[in-house]
């Protein structure tokens, strides 16, 4: 099947940068949109940024100009560039993938299994 691994996750002093990246295997035909949500305690899981096949990228208000995105095609993974880290940006972190796999017909969302962010003096 298909399993995505997030990594790059930790402890960061308010004001510090992590980099997060997701790496995809498996029976992958092709990736489209790719994307990295986080989840906080007691809190919906919301879309933090997302990138489609060719490089285009969208972002939440609250991370626009502080997180960067982007992927790479020939090594199916993505990667989270955060810089400026407050401590509201505390949850778990998941990326998720639509992908088509060369049993299926049509893609599919998968997940990783998530990575802890924690912001915090």
């Amino acid at each position: 099947q298909v399993q995505l691994v997030e990594s790059g996750g930790g402890l960061v002093q308010p004001g510090g940068s992590l980099r997060l990246s997701c790496a995809a295997s498996g029976n992958i035909f092709s990736i489209n949109t790719m994307g990295w949500y986080r989840q906080a305690p007691g809190k919906q899981r919301e879309l933090v940024a997302g990138i489609t096949s060719d490089g285009r990228t969208n972002y939440a208000d609250s991370v626009k100009g502080r997180f960067t995105t982007a992927r790479d095609n020939a090594k199916n993974t993505m990667y989270l560039q955060m810089n400026s880290l407050k401590p509201e940006d505390t949850a778990v972190y998941y990326c998720n993938g639509r992908i088509l796999t060369y049993l299926r017909r049509y893609p599919e969302d998968y997940w990783g299994q998530g990575t802890q962010v924690t912001v915090s003096s």
